[in-house]
């Protein structure tokens, strides 16, 4: 049987690349159980609302679409489900009568703010519990990097995730 490579054998950005996927993919992984076994909402859901629970106003659609990891067609199909378990609301934009804005109803709030717990026991004993504030820190300055990277490949700073 072939053995694994080990971190001495494969180069560093490959090593460091194949970290990062796997601790995005196992920390989701772990989230979406954590929700879904004790709300009944998955990590993509939980995403939307993230965003909508960090706004003291609503939230354009095309802003959701451009902050998320999820496709703009995703986004609509989550807002979706989410508006028809009454967690969300859509309000016609007063600012451009093309658009739509969505945000969380009372119900959703609260909600977010169960669920929101939930994540953050799930991510302690894998994530925070064990890395401590200079960890952290350079994990965000790693992130900002690379989303700034995308940004300027994209043709200058696009709307979007201003924090992890």
């Amino acid at each position: 049987m072939p053995k694994k490579l080990t971190e001495a054998e494969m180069p560093a950005a490959d090593y460091a690349f194949y970290g990062l996927v796997w601790a995005g993919t196992t920390m989701t992984d772990r989230v979406d159980k954590a929700l879904v076994r004790a709300h009944d909402l998955p990590v993509s859901w939980f995403e939307v609302m993230l965003w909508l629970a960090s706004s003291h106003e609503p939230v354009p659609a095309s802003v959701l679409g451009n902050s998320t990891l999820l496709s703009r067609s995703q986004v609509s199909r989550v807002v979706d489900a989410l508006q028809s378990r009454g967690l969300v609301t859509r309000t016609p934009s007063a600012r451009d009568a093309r658009s739509v804005e969505v945000s969380l109803t009372p119900a959703g709030r609260t909600l977010f703010t169960e669920a929101d717990a939930t994540r953050r026991e799930a991510l302690a004993p894998v994530f925070t519990d064990l890395l401590d504030a200079d960890d952290l820190e350079a994990l965000g300055t790693v992130w900002r990097k690379l989303k700034a990277a995308k940004d300027t490949a994209q043709g200058g700073s696009a709307p979007g995730r201003t924090r992890p």
